[in-house]
Parts: structure tokens; sequence; C-alpha cells
């Protein structure tokens, strides 16, 4: 039986929080409710849920990759697993649109069919870094991991650098709308859409989890133990700090400034939340309530593609629990707890019947698998 990190799933519970709340917020508060500070805050926290999702996709294809490597798996073969679960998350993202296209029809428009979703990028990022560390992956596992580790790093920089110029003056407008959404999210618009989710800068997201999660078995790390993870939680709250900085210094390359949907040092900004946010999860699932009673961010972090996937329908599709654009801040969180309430009875349900159908005790100490 394939083995978790508790702690891992935790955050993608902590992520499907925040998502609820995010989406319920958005789609069921009238006008009035969406002018006030509480629909501001909201929206800022809906700024986490996908860096978590994405980051969290490559810690955990560090990860697995590792083991593989334990255990004498050669490189190609890694590499091979890795690309096709990609292809099965990006497959997964596809046959969503179609659902909503056909579920939204006659409505639904069928440009929405080639929506840039979390789900396509989630795939598409999990095959580039498969192929990172292929390239990488020659030679030692010790030597494979110090290059892949520099690999996420540089990834990492280079996509949060070019994001800016990409979206603005580097546009490849040569290309089909629906190839160039996947570089900026233009969908059919004569811009690019914050609220889609392009490889640039999402992909950054993930080889920065990569880099941290061969971090996490490098000698030093394995020294330090659990500190490791404190020395991560440090270096975020750092580069929270480097972020603040560099916003005051003036970047004169960047083609637009636009510091929340395109700028590296946002991209630095949640990078460094998301790293205090792995040390407190790793201190809470260690040491924690989590540790002693049933977490219910750990439950549905387990099945977080599954929650995912169903809650949509429930608060933006047709089967909408509550009137959209017509609620009060008061109903409006009454049908979240609701929708958190039923994600995770449904999370459970399918714990329970993946545990009957393969027969095995339950284990939640160790590892996660690369996707959501």
């Amino acid at each position: 039986m394939t083995k978790r990190l508790t702690y891992i799933d935790w955050m993608r519970g902590l992520a499907c929080v925040v998502m609820f709340q995010t989406h319920c917020y958005d789609s069921w508060l009238n006008p009035q409710a969406r002018q006030t500070p509480f629909f501001a805050w909201s929206r800022l926290g809906g700024t986490l849920p996908a860096p978590l999702f994405i980051f969290l996709a490559g810690l955990s294809v560090a990860l697995v990759t590792e083991k593989l490597r334990e255990k004498g798996i050669a490189r190609n073969e890694i590499a091979r697993r890795t690309i096709f679960r990609g292809v099965e998350v990006f497959g997964l993202g596809i046959l969503f649109r179609i659902q909503e296209f056909v579920l939204g029809y006659p409505r639904s428009p069928w440009t929405d069919l080639f929506r840039v979703d979390i789900l396509n990028i989630l795939g598409l990022s999990m095959m580039l870094m498969a192929a990172a560390c292929w390239l990488a992956g020659s030679g030692s596992p010790a030597a494979a991991r110090n290059r892949g580790l520099t690999a996420g790093i540089a990834a990492a920089a280079a996509a949060a650098l070019v994001t800016p110029g990409l979206w603005t003056v580097w546009r490849p407008k040569f290309l089909p709308w629906p190839l160039e959404s996947y570089i900026n999210g233009v969908h059919i618009f004569n811009l690019p859409q914050p609220w889609l989710f392009p490889l640039f800068p999402w992909v950054a997201f993930a080889f920065a989890g990569l880099t941290v999660g061969f971090w996490m078995f490098s000698d030093v790390a394995r020294k330090l133990d659990g500190w490791s993870l404190a020395l991560l939680g440090a270096a975020g709250v750092a580069i929270c700090g480097f972020s603040v900085l560099f916003d005051r210094v003036p970047m004169w390359w960047f083609a637009t400034y636009d510091y929340w949907h395109t700028s590296p040092h946002f991209f630095l900004m949640r990078c460094g939340i998301l790293l205090a946010i792995l040390s407190f999860a790793y201190g809470w699932c260690r040491w924690g309530l989590a540790r002693a009673a049933f977490s219910p961010l750990a439950q549905l972090g387990k099945t977080s593609l599954l929650v995912y996937w169903v809650h949509i329908e429930f608060v933006y599709g047709k089967f909408s629990i509550l009137p959209k654009g017509q609620c009060s801040i008061p109903k409006a969180t009454a049908g979240l707890i609701a929708i958190f309430a039923a994600m995770l009875a449904l999370s459970m349900f399918r714990t329970k019947w993946k545990r009957r159908k393969a027969g095995a005790a339950p284990s939640i100490q160790l590892q996660s698998s690369p996707a959501m």
C-alpha cells in the first residue's frame, strides 16, 4: 500500500477549505456584499489554493522520485511513471471541461472546452518536472538530487521572471488562442485573464515545490530531521521580507508592473507563505492535535481531486445549492458550512470505500501521490 505523508494531506486539505470559501462567496454573494471588506479578504485568501496545490504537486514529484531512486529504479522508468501521471491529470482536466460544457448546455459557449484550468496546468507541470528530473537523473542519487534541486530553482526563477513579458510585450500572438492561452491565459479575450491558470506563472510554483522536495532528501536536511522544516519556515519568512523589499525597487525590465498577477515579487511572497505553511503543517501533524485526533483537513487532502471536482457543480454549476449572486454574507456562510460538511462526508466515504476495496488497514504517516 502506498504510504502517505500526513502533513502534505493536511496542506491539501487547507487548500480545499480556502478554495471552498473563495468559490462560495464569489458565486453566491449579492452585489452589496461584494463591496464589503469581508469579500475583499475572501478574495485575498483566494490567492493561496492554486499555489498550494501546484507547489504540493512539485513537492510530491520530488519525494516520489527520490523514493524510486533509492529502490534502484532507472531514471527512464521514473520519468515514464511521472509523465503518465501528468498525462492522466491533464486528461482529467479535459474531461472536466467537457462535463462542465455538457451540464451547462446550451448556455455554455463551446470556447469553454478550451479554457485552461488548474488540472490542465497540474498535468503539464508534472510532465515538465519529469523531463527536468530525467535530464538531471544521471549518476549517483546524490548528484542527481543536487542537479534536480538546482534545475528546480532555475526553472522557477525563469518562469517567474518571464511572466510579465509573456503577458504583455512578448505575447506569442502568432499562436491560435487555445495554444496562447496555455502560455498567458488569454483565452478568447484581447488580454490575458488573471482568473485562468496558464503555465506562466503557475509552473513556477511546481518547480519551487520540486526544489523543496529535493532539499528534504539532502544530507543536511536528513541530519536536521524536523528542524529542516523549521529552517524552511524561517526561510519563508525571510523570503516574504525580500518580496516587500524588492517591491520598493524599480524594476525597469518589466513591461508592465502588475503586482497581484504577474510580478515576481508576488510570486516570492506566496512562496514564502507556502514555506511557512509547510513548516507549520509539519509541526502540527507531528506534535499537534492532528497527530492525536481525527483531522478534517488531512481527510479532505486525501481526496482533494474528488472534492475539487464535485464541489464546483454545487457552487458554480447548475446544481448550485444557493442562488448565485443573490445571497447575504450570513446565508452564503451557511452554504459554505454545508459544502464543507458534504465534501468531508464524501471524502470519508471515498476513503472508506477504497480501504474496503483494498482490504488493507489505513496508514496515514507517509507518502503522498504527486497530484491534487
